[in-house]
């Protein structure tokens, strides 16, 4: 009966324990998806190891697909805050739009929308911004990149103001195509959101 008792007890713990992890969902492209490369090299799965390794219990969902847009981001949020009530959304979204030449004003109406939708359903919010190459014009890329700022401050979250910073434009951290950081980049593109993400930890 002793041996009985204490079988439920643990069962009753571990149940306790993973009901009392947290979720990290991380909504990107390809740059979230690592593209070209092993899953287990890309920068979300080393959030993974180093959430764990530094005493964070919380799980990370990786919902990024190659090629997504914020349009696409957005249409997929709902089903996926149902299904994984996450604590913390990551948005990694954007740079498709830019790269299409969509209006940034489109972009910004679709982030936002994410950003309330995620938060309405009690997550914070970590924003990860994005630049696009010089040959798109200044005054576009500007504008581009001007969205993820008014974005962070209007609905007062926590921004990286350029995800792929020390990255993008570095052929030895890049993959062939000049567009997808390689797995050396991985642990570069960790870094620069880790000091924005461990807060909301």
């Amino acid at each position: 009966m002793r041996s009985r008792w204490l079988g439920g007890a643990l069962v009753l713990l571990l149940w306790t324990q993973s009901a009392l992890a947290g979720t990290v969902l991380v909504v990107g492209d390809s740059i979230s998806a690592a593209l070209g490369l092993d899953t287990a090299q890309g920068w979300v799965a080393l959030l993974q190891q180093r959430l764990k390794n530094e005493g964070f219990d919380y799980q990370v969902v990786n919902a990024s697909i190659s090629g997504d847009t914020t349009a696409g981001g957005l249409s997929r949020l709902p089903a996926l805050l149902d299904a994984h009530r996450p604590d913390l959304v990551i948005l990694e979204l954007g740079g498709n739009d830019g790269l299409r030449g969509q209006a940034p004003a489109q972009l910004q109406q679709n982030l936002a929308a994410m950003i309330d939708r995620a938060e309405g359903a009690g997550a914070k919010v970590l924003l990860l911004g994005m630049r696009l190459p010089p040959n798109y014009g200044e005054r576009y890329t500007n504008a581009f990149a001007g969205v993820f700022t008014e974005l962070a401050q209007e609905k007062e979250v926590p921004l990286v103001p350029f995800f792929l910073e020390g990255v993008g434009g570095v052929p030895t951290l890049m993959q062939a195509d000049g567009i997808h950081p390689n797995a050396g980049a991985q642990p570069r593109l960790l870094d620069n959101l880790w000091p924005s993400l461990k807060p909301l930890l």
